[in-house]
């Protein structure tokens, strides 16, 4: 069955709830649902804080089922491109996300400390679960785990300028020293 995206955008006045993407975690890994769809990163706050050009879509899925450990545990997927801000020589320089995740889901935080210390793979985070699980917020921590500290083209485009500004002989604070003489 092939399901039709959910689209995340434009919250106020959106034909869809404001709940439409809060999910009973516990129920939707063990019916084994899954939900797919696009957001904006425009209608992310925090991750579009960190890029450039705000008009970028990611693509997203979320699977629910259960671990071989008889955890429930939801799958993660986000995709698409951000444009982020070069450190060497501060242009936008373009990020391809292609990211994964396993999340297992906890009662507690006590219960969570339990299935971590249980598990010890780091590759398998453990997460609080709830009835009211905001997809959106998994979908902003996954993408602002995944970009990079400090962003970098392999190349920066324009080196004539990046080379310019290195090489340019800088003057240094002890020369006002030197002139006081």
């Amino acid at each position: 069955m092939i399901e039709k995206p959910v689209i995340i955008a434009g919250f106020p006045g959106s034909a869809l709830p404001m709940n439409a993407f809060v999910i009973d975690a516990f129920e939707f890994c063990r019916l084994k649902e899954h939900r797919q769809g696009e957001i904006a990163v425009a209608d992310s706050s925090r991750l579009s804080s960190e890029c450039d050009d705000k008009s970028a879509v990611l693509f997203w899925s979320i699977d629910g089922r259960t671990s071989s450990l008889g955890f429930e545990q939801l799958t993660l997927c986000v995709s698409g491109a951000v444009s982020l801000q070069c450190q060497r020589c501060l242009t936008s320089c373009t990020f391809d996300l292609a990211s994964e995740s396993s999340l297992i889901l906890a009662k507690d935080e006590v219960h969570a400390d339990e299935i971590e210390a249980m598990l010890d793979d780091d590759a398998i985070d453990v997460i609080v679960g709830s009835k009211e699980l905001d997809i959106v917020v998994l979908i902003e921590d996954e993408v602002l785990l995944a970009i990079p500290l400090s962003p970098k083209h392999e190349v920066c485009p324009d080196l004539a300028t990046l080379k310019a500004l290195n090489g340019a002989k800088r003057s240094s604070p002890f020369d006002a020293l030197k002139r006081l003489n």
